[in-house]
């Protein structure tokens, strides 16, 4: 089964790696996908670690799994990334994110701004 992602990857070979490894995510728009791999499978650890510890939304957590498990979740559409290479300490990734919910499809579309704390690619929140 290739990866939730989008990626031609499975999800062994894609982002099982940065969930069991954060240190595995090595670019932004890889822990960007990780993310969103994250909210389909409502893995609530997974998204409070990749979280900037500055923005990091701890108790909202348990409500955060509860909608991401209430919504059938689609595909992911990136769209464009600027910076967040390896060699990087910040980027932005541009995405849509499509999902079911009451009835409906629904579109998450965000430009995302990653930066490294501890040498890890973390998301910090919307990019200005």
């Amino acid at each position: 089964m290739n990866c939730y992602c989008g990626s031609l990857k499975t999800y062994a070979n894609c982002c099982e790696k940065a969930h069991k490894d954060i240190n595995n995510a090595l670019t932004a728009e890889q822990l960007m996908r990780s993310r969103y791999s994250a909210f389909v499978l409502a893995n609530g650890d997974y998204l409070m670690q990749s979280h900037h510890t500055k923005t990091r939304p701890i108790k909202e957590k348990k409500s955060i799994v509860k909608w991401a498990k209430s919504v059938q979740w689609i595909k992911l559409e990136v769209l464009n990334s600027t910076k967040g290479m390896q060699n990087d300490t910040e980027g932005t990734v541009t995405f849509n994110a499509y999902f079911y919910e009451n009835g409906k499809v629904d579109i998450i579309h965000e430009k995302s701004a990653f930066v490294k704390e501890n040498k890890q690619w973390k998301y910090l929140g919307l990019s200005q």
